[in-house]
């Protein structure tokens, strides 16, 4: 699974959590790029994450995470 491919799908989970059709992750993406990304918000996505890609992602992992492309290379770490 590439970058781009781990992006498409965050996407689509983005866009239900976040009710904006229009979103587009990027690895340069922040919660302050997204008008409804919020800290229960973010509990929601974190969880769809894990449940789309079939991971777990440590507490540690998450609150050190700075942008998107860090979920990307953490993903892309535990689904191999």
């Amino acid at each position: 699974m590439t970058d781009t491919d781990i992006l498409d799908q965050l996407t689509i989970i983005f866009r239900e959590i976040f009710m904006d059709d229009s979103l587009v992750a990027t690895p340069e993406m922040t919660a302050d790029d997204v008008e409804r990304w919020d800290s229960l918000s973010h509990i929601d996505m974190i969880l769809m994450v894990e449940e789309h890609f079939g991971i777990r992602l440590p507490t540690r992992e998450i609150t050190t995470m700075k942008n998107v492309g860090d979920l990307v290379r953490s993903v892309t770490s535990k689904a191999k």
